[in-house]
């Protein structure tokens, strides 16, 4: 088995606050159903959706002071909304829970394994 980082990307023009509220709900509703779906074929490891990219905060200790500034580290107009985190054989297995994923949040994915973890 092997793990996965599967993450979700929002562009950066979309604006959730504003989003119809049925239309909210029923992607909740698809993802957590996708959430019961991962836990029940033994796949989930972990998940979590993020705050707005307003809620970030950068650190930078690199230099002989550290630096703390509000917001993200760079800009970008797609910023990581949220991701799972699955263990399943390979990529191929990877790539499925990908599209349902991707289904259910009304997103695109990104998938990436694990450094050394099979």
């Amino acid at each position: 088995m092997a793990q996965y980082l599967i993450s979700v990307h929002h562009d950066g023009t979309e604006d959730f606050e504003n989003m119809d509220p049925a239309d909210m709900q029923e992607v909740f509703a698809a993802v957590d159903a996708f959430n019961n779906e991962l836990q029940a074929s033994g796949s989930w490891v972990f998940a979590g959706g993020l705050e707005p990219i307003t809620a970030s905060t950068t650190v930078d200790a690199t230099g002989s002071e550290v630096i703390v500034t509000d917001g993200p580290f760079s800009e970008s107009k797609e910023y990581l909304g949220g991701f799972w985190i699955v263990d399943v054989p390979d990529l191929d297995a990877a790539l499925d829970v990908a599209k349902k994923g991707s289904a259910a949040c009304q997103g695109k994915v990104e998938v990436r394994p694990f450094q050394g973890i099979s």
